[in-house]
């Protein structure tokens, strides 16, 4: 089945943010996500997903691997499996991108201890 924005039901996260599930089950996932400027997810780690991030539209900040980031339009970055990591949106647009997990992060989210 041919997906996109336009056929699959949005889920709201963080408030105003938004992800589109466009590939799930099996051992891979691919979300096409959506934050407004401003906004941000909670950081995070995944035991067993390697995931990567692609920007589609405007700049998306990850904080990982022991660096800040800064991806614009048409690039990525690949974070591995255990590697705490946060995503934000420090622009003054929306960011689109497109989240990418192998195996998937569905049920694999830790947190930094406090």
């Amino acid at each position: 089945m041919k997906k996109s924005i336009e056929n699959v039901q949005p889920r709201a996260w963080g408030g105003t943010c938004q992800t589109w599930e466009l590939l799930s089950g099996g051992d891979l996932v691919v979300f096409h996500e959506r934050m407004p400027s401003g906004t941000s997810e909670v950081e995070h780690y995944h035991n067993k997903a390697r995931q990567f991030f692609f920007v589609l539209e405007g700049e998306l900040a990850i904080k990982a691997l022991g660096s800040d980031f800064i991806l614009r339009r048409h690039e990525g970055l690949e974070i591995p499996p255990g590697e705490l990591h946060h995503v934000r949106n420090l622009s003054n647009g929306t960011t689109e991108f497109l989240a990418i997990a192998h195996p998937t992060t569905i049920g694999d989210r830790g947190f930094a201890a406090s």
